[in-house]
């Protein structure tokens, strides 16, 4: 029996270089795999982002005794732009000096992201602000996408 001994050399510098090439051969495929492996698709459908309002601007109105109000909601399909009386006369405001202040105060809530169902409001003023809270919920629902 001859046994034959096979001495191999590797240089330091070769180690290196073959690692560091695996290793980056390794991440390429990896990335492409990544890349195009097609997204997984929800299978519930309610998941899905929509739009909870169609843009445009709508009204509902407020009848005190003999006087008409209008509350004015304009929404873009993503966000409520803005919340205002309208047709507000002089007579109004002065029987009902709580009108503006309040309408104000809920719009700014409204106009900073908050929910309709999240709006605070004082105790000193709370039939006021309930009214104007239900009737901005009926312009809303009109506004409601689907």
């Amino acid at each position: 029996m001859s046994a034959k001994t096979k001495i191999v050399v590797f240089q330091m510098k070769e180690l290196i270089y073959t690692a560091i090439f695996v290793v980056l051969g390794i991440l390429f495929i990896l990335l492409f795999i990544f890349m195009f492996l097609p997204k997984e698709k929800s299978e519930n459908p309610s998941t899905e982002t929509t739009s909870p309002y169609v843009a445009g601007v709508y009204t509902s109105s407020i009848c005190f005794h003999d006087q008409a109000l209008e509350v004015e909601v304009i929404v873009d399909k993503d966000h409520i732009n803005s919340v205002r009386l309208i047709n507000l006369n002089e007579t109004v405001t002065t029987m009902y000096p709580l009108f503006e202040p309040v309408m104000e105060h809920i719009s700014n809530q409204l106009l900073d992201g908050q929910s309709i169902d999240t709006v605070t409001y004082s105790a000193e003023s709370q039939y006021t602000s309930q009214v104007l809270l239900e009737s901005i919920r009926l312009a809303l629902k009109k506004a409601e996408a689907g």
